[in-house]
Parts: C-alpha cells; structure tokens; sequence
C-alpha cells in the first residue's frame, strides 16, 4: 500500500474530509504515514471508515503521529493509560462528555497536538461531532479586529469541567473522572495562535476552557470572549460527522474546536480516544 492508494472526499466547505483506501491497523510505512498527516494538515479533522482497531493497534497509530499523552483528570483504560473511554449509557440523561464547543486539555502548557477517535459502540441515530476550522474563523474578522486581538493573551484553567464543583461532579458517572484543585490551576495562550506546522493564524480560545483575558477581570472579558466564542462556532466553519462503528476521526486539535451532539436519548454511545501530545502556542 502506497500513498497513491489514498483517496480524499471533502465533506464541506471549511474543513474535513473522508479519506479511504487504508487499513489503519497495518503497519503502514513512513511515506502514507506522511500522507495522512498531510491530509491532517490540509483539511485540519479527517475521518476513516469501517477500521478493525484493537486497543493495541490504535495506540501503536497514535504513536506513528508522535509521543501520546495521558489525560490531568481522566483516567485511562486499566491496561492502556493512553487511550480514554468516552462513554455514555443508555440509561444516562447528563450533560455528556465533549458536549460543548472546545479544543482538548487547553489548560495544558502543550496542549494536545492531536486527537484520534475510533467508535466502539454508536446510537443508531444522533451522537454526530461538529467541528469548526478556526483558521477560517480568524480569516473572516474584520481587519480591525484582528489588529485588537493579535498580542492579546489569554488564560484557560480546567475548573469549568474538573474542579471540585466542576461539570464531572454530577456528569459522566461511567467513566473514570477525579476532581482534583488541580484543576484551579491557570495557563496563559495566545489569543491567535500559529499552526507550527502550515504557518496559519488561527484563534485559540474555546468556551470550555478559556476564562478570561489576561490583565482583566472574567466581567471584563466576558463580552468580547463571548462574542469569540459565537464567531469561532459559526455553520460557515464548520463539519458535522456521523459515526458509524469503526469509524474514525483524526483532528488537529491546534486548529479545531469540536462539539459532541447530545441528542441519543435511549441508546449507547463508546469511542475510544488517544491523544498526541503537542508544543506550547505561540
């Protein structure tokens, strides 16, 4: 299997594509392993139909993309600490797991570099991700905008969803979350953001992590972070995806906010979650 073999299928108009003809669980070689991360890179979230990935085969994937991480306040799976359970039951009517608009663990130094999700278990309707390009969501801010916000810092914490009182508390009791102070802890980044590796500005806030702008109060922020946090979900920049068993979903979580729809009241959900690990925004 050649990179050649490797075909794309744009999925809208900001981002995403379908990506067939490989078999992720093969030990795929040096140059399709650059094709896909080139594909990553163009279209910022790719996605794979009807893969066979065993727990060790989507850790060994994972690793072919760079060093994986594991998750501040989500334990992983007993043998395979790499790899998160997302996990909703049937029975379950909480707010479920990733179900509001964010980028991975921005409450990191290094945020994650990447994101590679394989559906275990789907509803047989609904359960669908949105993501949204926030290349494409910086590009359309007026220029003065842009002039504001470029130098602008500013500060993420994961007590929104992990602090005491956090979201976990009454959420996600199938899955294995720990509140922990910890989470109090704050992080500086860029507002906008330069994707390491293409060279695009991008913004880099998300509603899940970002509390303020630094040097501000969270009141003072509030208007214009919510203004961003509208703007960087807008339908123009976005996909929508939907799950079908084995199924994955690679995104560039350096260039991407995802949301995790709700709306499979009845039915289970599982997917199987790795992350790599990335560099700190500049």
């Amino acid at each position: 299997m050649s990179a050649s073999t490797l075909t794309a299928r744009p999925i809208a108009g900001s981002l995403g594509a379908e990506i067939s003809g490989v078999c992720l669980s093969d030990n795929l070689s040096d140059e399709l392993i650059a094709e896909i991360r080139s594909l990553l890179l163009k279209y910022e979230v790719i996605f794979f139909r009807d893969q066979v990935l065993s727990p060790e085969q989507q850790i060994a994937l994972g690793k072919r993309f760079g060093e994986l991480e594991t998750h501040d306040f989500v334990a992983g799976m007993p043998d395979y600490p790499e790899i998160i359970r997302v996990v909703r039951e049937a029975a379950e009517t909480t707010l479920n797991f990733g179900g509001a608009w964010h980028a991975d663990v921005t409450h990191q130094e290094c945020p994650a570099m990447g994101s590679i999700l394989y559906a275990v278990d789907v509803p047989p309707v609904g359960g669908d991700t949105l993501f949204s390009s926030q290349a494409a969501a910086w590009d359309a801010l007026s220029s003065g905008m842009q002039n504001m916000l470029e130098g602008m810092t500013a500060v993420h914490s994961a007590r929104g969803p992990f602090g005491p009182q956090g979201r976990s508390k009454d959420n996600w009791k199938n899955m294995q979350v720990t509140t922990s102070e910890k989470a109090w802890d704050e992080m500086e980044h860029p507002v906008v953001r330069t994707h390491p590796e293409t060279g695009r500005k991008m913004l880099f806030v998300n509603k899940t992590f970002t509390i303020r702008f630094k040097d501000m109060t969270e009141q003072e922020s509030a208007p214009l972070l919510n203004f961003l946090f509208q703007h960087a979900s807008h339908e123009r920049f976005t996909c929508r995806f939907a799950w079908t068993p084995g199924a994955i979903a690679f995104w560039d979580n350096r260039a991407v906010l995802h949301f995790a729809l709700n709306d499979y009241p009845g039915h289970r959900r599982e997917m199987r979650r790795v992350a790599i690990s990335g560099d700190r925004p500049y």
